[in-house]
């Protein structure tokens, strides 16, 4: 083959090939270490100060990295924190949340809402609603959305069972429990054990006339009749 068919070889080969070499500017390549160190950096400031004190300075200070390597993978602060809350919850999938029936779900809250760093980032996300809604959409978008649907996947069965009453509505009560989420966040401390926020859980379900499975149907009561005296 001639010399003109090699070079020919190598230029398309090279198109295709990632990462092409003017894809991304000048400087060291790419690395997941990284990557992992900034949006770690960029979550743990999050938290501890808010967004507003997670600047890409303070961020790249923190990973260990300078200020153009951040820049590089992510444009904006806007951009960095979108894709930190993404790879928080990336190991969250619909099938993470594939609870079998309504006391397995309230389990698995409690183990969340019991951890201080879980209870701290949901309540910086939930402050961004106003200045940086694009945090809050992230985080719908990478778990939101599915939980949601599993939480009312959940509730329908529980009401197709019997352990909810027939006219409950799964939506109205998922939002229900939502809100109960926040108040617990926004009234309790963060030292709150696991068993102590699942009792807080059952008790607003218990409210709404859900019964555990393990727990019979009351019986009800009939009213003896009281017997004459004669008098």
């Amino acid at each position: 083959m001639s010399h003109g068919g090699d070079n020919a070889q190598r230029t398309n080969s090279s198109s295709t090939a990632p990462p092409a070499p003017d894809a991304r500017p000048p400087g060291r390549p790419r690395s997941r270490e990284a990557d992992e160190a900034i949006l770690s950096a960029a979550l743990d400031l999050l938290i501890e100060r808010g967004a507003g004190g997670a600047g890409i300075e303070q961020v790249a200070r923190r990973a260990g990295v300078t200020r153009a390597t951040v820049y590089r993978r992510f444009p904006t602060l806007t951009d960095l924190l979108v894709r930190a809350i993404e790879w928080e919850y990336r190991d969250l999938g619909p099938g993470s949340l594939d609870w079998p029936d309504v006391d397995a779900m309230i389990t698995d809250w409690a183990g969340h809402l019991s951890s201080p760093r879980s209870r701290r980032l949901a309540r910086r996300l939930y402050a961004t609603v106003d200045d940086l809604p694009e945090l809050l959409r992230a985080y719908h978008g990478a778990h939101g959305r599915h939980r949601g649907r599993a939480v009312r996947a959940v509730l329908e069965r529980a009401r197709a069972a019997g352990r909810l009453p027939p006219g409950s509505d799964p939506e109205v009560l998922q939002q229900m429990l939502s809100g109960a989420a926040l108040q617990h966040l926004a009234a309790h401390p963060d030292t709150t054990s696991a068993d102590e926020v699942r009792a807080y859980f059952a008790a607003v379900l218990r409210q709404a006339g859900y019964r555990p499975s393990a727990v019979p149907a009351p019986v009800p009561v009939v009213p003896v009749p009281r017997r004459s005296t004669g008098r």
